[in-house]
């Protein structure tokens, strides 16, 4: 048998290979540097036009989250280290470990870790289905 005679697979083969090296760097880029966002599920609800997402973020120490809304409500539960929020029309509150916020539909809000640790939260959104789960205020 020829050594060539898998070429075509061989060939196959190395693009993929190409490929995921050529992804890696730009699915990275797609996450805001000291931030880390994994989706957790996602699932429909009773209500038309409407899903449940849940996300676990992490946020370096010193790292903020710049200004955003949702389409829909956000429900953030800190798992850990110390989150301070800015949401819009109302003072800077500042969570801990076991602390829970709730973010009305569209208001613009922020977030920055000012502990000394990464910290985590741990965000439920009630959300309209085909639009854009965050947007970022300009």
């Amino acid at each position: 048998m020829s050594i060539f005679a898998n070429t075509p697979r061989a060939i196959a083969i190395a693009a993929l290979v190409a490929a995921s090296v050529l992804a890696l760097p730009a699915a990275q880029a797609q996450q805001p540097t000291g931030i880390k966002r994994t989706d957790l599920q996602r699932h429909d609800l009773s209500v038309s036009g409407r899903e449940a997402v849940q996300v676990r973020v992490d946020i370096e120490s010193g790292v903020a989250f710049p200004q955003h809304t949702h389409p829909g409500e956000e429900i953030i539960y800190v798992l850990a280290g110390t989150l301070e929020y800015d949401v819009e029309g109302k003072p800077p509150a500042t969570l801990k470990a076991g602390d829970v916020l709730f973010i009305p539909a569209g208001t613009i809000h922020a977030a920055k870790n000012v502990g000394n640790v990464t910290a985590s939260e741990l965000a439920t959104y009630i959300v309209e289905k085909d639009k854009p789960l965050l947007t970022l205020v300009k």
